[in-house]
């Protein structure tokens, strides 16, 4: 527990499309944009997906997630960058660690590591225990931090496992995501258990998925814990889906709630520390 707020910045994911808001950033240009629109009212770090530019599809090219690093970079060259390694749409390892590769000015932070497989709505992520731990090695390895995605505490037994086999290293920064249909629910007693649940050395943020959202985040920031925020969880800005949200008024009702609370902004600069990131500025990544 933390009293200064982690918000973790996620303005696109792999759902949401042009058809279901116009809001969502899919261009290199838009995520750039909407990252910048998010930093200048204060956030921790950015969790970014890539898009096909030509059918706005899911992609794990490096060379489009360089060009949004770079982007980002030039504004805010201390800002935390995660890439995602999702399972969803990619089921090789080559595929899935591509963004890993990218070196220097371009190198990220964290890449997104999902403990376990999980059954969406209408789609499944496949995470194999292999898998998982290849990805864990190959971050590890490059000085890569993985952001642990938890969609219930199975998947934190899990990351205690592999911290044993020395595949993980803290201090930790976990995920947790609450409210997809078959997982953990978005309730005080089961982010209670999660957040109880986790390793020493740990920070975390609390993510609501759809409508759960703005309820998650409350308790997070009421209970001295990060947020998730942006489109990729939920694309609505109210209850009753009368309104479509932008990521720019999800991230400044976060400060809001967070100002009603007494709870400062965690800058990227103290998260890098507190995580033993190094500075940004050229210099990125764990050594």
């Amino acid at each position: 527990m933390d009293e200064k707020v982690i918000i973790n910045f996620t303005p696109t994911g792999m759902i949401p499309t042009k058809e279901m808001t116009p809001h969502v950033p899919i261009s290199v240009d838009e995520v750039i944009e909407d990252v910048h629109k998010a930093w200048e009212i204060g956030i921790t770090m950015a969790h970014i997906h890539a898009r096909d530019p030509e059918t706005g599809e899911p992609t794990y090219k490096a060379d489009i997630y360089a060009k949004m690093i770079e982007g980002i970079r030039k504004f805010a060259p201390d800002l935390v960058i995660c890439v995602s390694l999702s399972g969803r749409n990619f089921g090789e390892f080559k595929k899935r660690s591509e963004p890993c590769d990218l070196k220097g000015n371009l190198k990220p932070d964290m890449g997104s590591l999902t403990l376990s497989s999980v059954n969406f709505n209408k789609q499944a992520s496949v995470n194999e225990p292999q898998m998982i731990q290849d990805l864990a090695h190959k971050m590890k390895e490059l000085g890569i931090v993985p952001e642990l995605e938890a969609f219930d505490s199975g998947m934190i037994n899990y990351a205690r496992y592999l911290a044993k086999k020395r595949l993980l290293e803290p201090p930790f920064y976990f995920n947790l995501l609450l409210g997809n249909v078959a997982c953990a629910q978005p309730d005080l007693l089961h982010a209670g258990i999660m957040i109880k649940d986790l390793p020493e050395n740990s920070f975390w943020s609390l993510a609501g998925i759809g409508l759960s959202q703005i309820n998650m985040n409350s308790v997070a920031i009421a209970m001295g814990g990060g947020v998730r925020i942006g489109i990729e969880d939920n694309i609505y800005y109210d209850k009753k889906k009368k309104k479509l949200a932008t990521n720019e008024e999800l991230v400044k009702r976060i400060h809001v709630l967070a100002e009603a609370n007494d709870r400062a902004l965690m800058t990227s600069k103290e998260f890098r520390e507190k995580m033993n990131l190094q500075p940004g500025n050229g210099q990125y990544g764990r050594s």
